[in-house]
């Protein structure tokens, strides 16, 4: 699964769709402004939300969750990458939050 980095998603988030699959509770410490929250156990019943005419990066708390995801999504027809390191990593570099 292509990872891409933090700077990488920075520079694509205006025209790529962010897709969150952490909890509920991890995102309260702060998501990427326009990010889509969809926890990872509710993507299956919540596909229809994400749109599949526009690039993906899937991104979670350091990477795991979100190579799973990617994999999964990528096998549903959807274009994706993964944000290597997570929101950890994006938070360490001074990011934009909300």
């Amino acid at each position: 699964m292509p990872e891409i980095t933090i700077t990488d998603t920075d520079q694509r988030r205006a025209e790529d769709q962010i897709l969150d699959v952490r909890e509920d509770f991890e995102v309260t410490e702060g998501m990427i402004p326009g990010a889509l929250h969809i926890p990872m156990g509710e993507l299956n019943t919540r596909l229809g939300e994400i749109d599949r005419a526009r690039p993906g990066i899937v991104i979670c708390r350091s990477g795991n969750r979100s190579a799973r995801v990617a994999d999964a999504l990528t096998g549903a027809g959807f274009t994706v990458d993964t944000m290597a390191g997570g929101m950890i990593a994006w938070q360490r570099a001074g990011l934009p939050v909300t």
